[in-house]
């Protein structure tokens, strides 16, 4: 393995983590950053969002909605058994699960699936697709989720 390599796994292995402890801490524009303009967005809604102004509506609007009725004192998501493919000096794919917990533990779960392409000498995401596994029953996924993941 070359040294670039290595250097893209770890930049691509940082901007998986920093996704979810921007968008934990409400930190959107900083967000979108690691985002194409032209990037693509699946969260399993029957509905891609193309482009960097309609991914923030995704976070926009899952802040909103966190915040109907009792707000949680805390969003956690974690991230595991990151699999990073570095196709080449540009270009690269990745797979993960994901676990989120709010104020009455786990919430929901699932896996990430991502494109990455090394632009003006940053990796960011030109894809991701959220997959929901499954949910707490009562859950705040539970109310926002159900028939449509």
């Amino acid at each position: 393995m070359e040294l670039w390599q290595i250097e893209a796994y770890e930049e691509i292995r940082n901007v998986i983590s920093a996704y979810n402890s921007f968008g934990d801490r409400g930190r959107f524009d900083d967000l979108i950053e690691l985002f194409a303009d032209k990037a693509v967005m699946d969260i399993g809604d029957g509905r891609l969002y193309e482009g960097v102004e309609q991914i923030e509506e995704i976070f926009t609007g899952t802040r909103d909605s966190l915040s109907d009725g009792e707000k949680p004192s805390y969003i956690q998501h974690h991230t595991s058994s990151i699999h990073i493919d570095v196709q080449d000096a540009s270009n690269a794919t990745s797979r993960s699960y994901f676990s989120v917990f709010l104020t009455h533990g786990i919430d929901h779960w699932g896996r990430y699936e991502d494109k990455f392409e090394k632009i003006n000498g940053k990796w960011i995401f030109t894809y991701r697709s959220v997959k929901t596994d499954g949910w707490v029953p009562d859950g705040w996924a539970s109310k926002r989720l159900e028939g449509k993941n």
